[in-house]
């Protein structure tokens, strides 16, 4: 799939949202992948990693033998967050909203021992972060920000974040130092145990 392909598909992928009865859908329909775990999980729907479809995941190392990869339709049909951060950009609060990054590990089947996450950033950033952290930060996958949803090129399409303001050990924090471990532009976490 080319950009402009995949730039299309992501513009009607977020259009139409389907109804879903029972569970989570994981995607891997007619809309691209946007987001993608692989390592200790149980939940797969797409196969190992591809060196020659997978070129960022090349570029960056990222190599799996499995994974859970998911669409904006399934991370939009996923219960949301929103919480209002004031983000180091502009210094003002903004409106996030996307699913708790908990209920995604959850829909990839997360394995009990699994303690860290590494997530990468299309630019290659790499935070980890444990999930006992994004349990009790309660980060989100943000798909919106201030009420429309993100494009690639600015923070999105996804941004792996948290209200900072409303924990006292990260408020207290100058503004700019609040995000390190929030990578935009998430496009793979890998699970580790």
């Amino acid at each position: 799939m080319n950009k402009r392909d995949f730039l299309a598909a992501s513009v009607l992928g977020s259009a139409a949202v389907p109804s879903l009865a029972q569970g989570i859908s994981l995607g891997r329909g007619q809309t691209p992948a946007l987001l993608t775990l692989s390592g200790a999980i149980g939940k797969t729907n797409r196969g190992p990693f591809d060196p020659v479809l997978d070129q960022m995941m090349a570029k960056q190392k990222v190599n799996f033998d499995k994974a859970c990869s998911f669409d904006f339709p399934a991370l939009a049909a996923m219960p949301s967050v929103t919480i209002r951060p004031t983000l180091e950009y502009d210094n003002k609060p903004h409106t996030l909203r996307g699913p708790l990054l908990a209920t995604v590990l959850k829909a990839a089947r997360v394995a009990p021992n699994a303690s860290k996450l590494a997530m990468r950033a299309v630019d290659g950033y790499s935070p980890s972060i444990s999930i006992a952290d994004v349990q009790k930060y309660r980060f989100i996958v943000a798909t919106f920000l201030d009420g429309k949803p993100m494009s690639l090129g600015g923070l999105g399409p996804l941004w792996a974040v948290y209200d900072a303001d409303r924990f006292p050990d990260m408020a207290t924090k100058p503004v700019d130092q609040r995000f390190a471990l929030c990578p935009w532009a998430l496009y793979h976490i890998d699970v580790q145990a």
